[in-house]
């Protein structure tokens, strides 16, 4: 009978205990947060999926928002949709798309000015106008085609929206993205408000987007590829060579521009080369190969003030190999541009082309992946990202500073973590600046972090690193970084491209 007893004594405890693993389960109190509750994008951006039509092959081109709310979307095969009611909680049902044009020549981008669409095809720049009000163009105008195409698959034309001057910025890529065979191939052409066109910049080899920051100053997307050893964001200042000297032939057309810049040479590196010649502008940012993505493409500002999220005048990118959405946070030193990039949203359906961010704060992707392959699956998809309202634990900025950087949060960080250079790794790199394709990761450095000094209101903290590199990446990991409430940064990684050191900071 005893031991009866103690067996059901033993059952009964088990039983309690049990229930009370269950119950600390349930309130959370296991041990250390588990992977599931590590924070997700999800949580912050939510994308939004529109159902594409059957029988309707929609290979994202560009993007257009119209002053009443619709929105324009150009293919590849040549037509453009107006889509109402792109807004709309579920677009699946609420969506609709009607064709405004057709047969034109792959349209890789749209601008609007009074109500007017103007599409960039490969041959043309071309104002688009429905006479008879009927939803459909029925006059195509020729606004500018000073430069030619050969028939080569890979000369693709994308242009800028209108910018603060009126001007439209027109980057033509490479014939077979490696030699100039017609002209202005691998050049930006700037189409001004007379209707002039004007030679801008040359050194193109592959864009994938043009667009402005909120400065007003404009940027495309570079490619890797010959005398580019990783995809990057570059400024097109007026007079600048971006690197790629096989449209040199071309300086005759473009005497405004004065005489050819010097030869670079291969094998050497692209901060080198500067130094000799004058011309030549170095990538503001480096989006390093496979880490961040394999081919950078539309450039979105967010001058939502807030709408979303709070990244306020900062860049977005798309990657269409990657499927991807990165994040640029730039300054100036020296008089050149020069700043980070970091993770910012993955998981869209196709490859990313085209970015369109909304005056309320919906950034608008679009996707293909013909002629690429990309992680997204679906042959082409039209999404939309949507902040929650939820702000993600995140690096805000990163900043160059004299003997290290600035790193300003999103979020307070605990100063015990913050304040620890054991938190962060970091590393350097450069590439190999040379006529053949790419270049792996060169020159490596492992400067030492000797402090980490978080600020009085915990939004920020001060790396001072040893020995910095210009003309390095720096790549920054922040594996042991916590808020003040505890959580893992959602992207513990930045990537800065560090042209210039600053000068010493003056003393208060």
């Amino acid at each position: 009978m005893n031991r009866l007893h103690e067996k059901i004594k033993m059952k009964i405890v088990a039983g309690v205990i049990v229930c009370l693993s269950v119950i600390a389960l349930d309130l959370g109190f296991d041990r250390p947060a588990r992977a599931a509750d590590a924070p997700r994008e999800d949580d912050y951006y939510k994308i939004t999926k529109f159902k594409i039509p059957d029988g309707l092959v929609l290979e994202a081109g560009a993007l257009q928002l119209s002053r009443d709310g619709r929105l324009a979307f150009s293919t590849r095969r040549g037509d453009i949709y107006w889509i109402s009611n792109p807004f709309a909680a579920d677009p699946a049902k609420d969506s609709k798309f009607v064709k405004f044009a057709s047969g034109l020549h792959e349209v890789l981008g749209l601008a609007e000015r009074d109500g007017v669409l103007y599409a960039m095809q490969r041959c043309e720049l071309t104002k688009l106008l429905d006479d008879d009000g009927d939803g459909r163009a029925d006059r195509f105008e020729t606004v500018a085609d000073g430069w030619e195409i050969s028939g080569d698959y890979h000369e693709y034309g994308f242009c800028s929206k209108f910018d603060k001057n009126g001007d439209i910025w027109i980057a033509l890529t490479l014939t077979g993205s490696f030699t100039s065979d017609v002209k202005f191939r691998g050049w930006c052409l700037r189409l001004k408000p007379d209707g002039s066109l004007v030679p801008t910049c040359s050194g193109l080899r592959s864009p994938g987007g043009v667009g402005a920051n909120a400065a007003g100053d404009m940027f495309y997307t570079e490619n890797q590829g010959p005398w580019n050893g990783a995809c990057a964001l570059k400024h097109l200042e007026p007079g600048a060579f971006l690197g790629h000297p096989a449209g040199f032939k071309w300086y005759d057309l473009a005497k405004n521009l004065g005489k050819r810049p010097d030869e670079p040479k291969s094998d050497s590196r692209l901060i080198e080369e500067a130094k000799r010649i004058p011309e030549l502008s170095p990538p503001a940012i480096y989006f390093p190969y496979s880490k961040m993505g394999q081919s950078a493409s539309g450039i979105a500002c967010d001058t939502t003030d807030g709408k979303f999220g709070p990244f306020y005048n900062q860049l977005f990118v798309g990657d269409q190999t990657a499927s991807t959405v990165m994040r640029v946070d730039l300054e100036k030193v020296n008089g050149r541009y020069q700043g980070a990039c970091f993770p910012f949203r993955e998981g869209f359906s196709s490859g990313n082309l085209a970015l369109e961010l909304s005056p309320s704060g919906s950034l608008f992707v679009g996707g293909t992946n013909r002629g690429w392959g990309s992680r997204g699956s679906k042959e082409f998809a039209l999404e939309r990202l949507d902040w929650t309202g939820k702000v993600p634990f995140e690096i805000l900025e990163m900043r160059a500073r004299h003997d290290g950087f600035k790193l300003t949060f999103t979020e307070p960080v605990d100063s015990r973590t913050a304040g620890d250079p054991k938190s962060y790794q970091i590393e350097t790199y450069t590439y190999i600046y040379q006529a053949n394709y790419g270049s792996p990761e060169v020159d490596q450095t492992k400067p030492e972090i000797a402090s980490a000094v978080v600020s009085d209101d915990h939004k920020s903290v001060v790396l001072t690193v040893k020995s910095l590199a210009p003309g390095h990446v720096h790549e920054l990991h922040l594996p042991g970084v916590r808020s003040a409430e505890g959580a893992p940064l959602l992207h513990p990684a930045a990537y800065y491209t560090m042209n210039a050191i600053p000068a010493e900071e003056s003393k208060p």
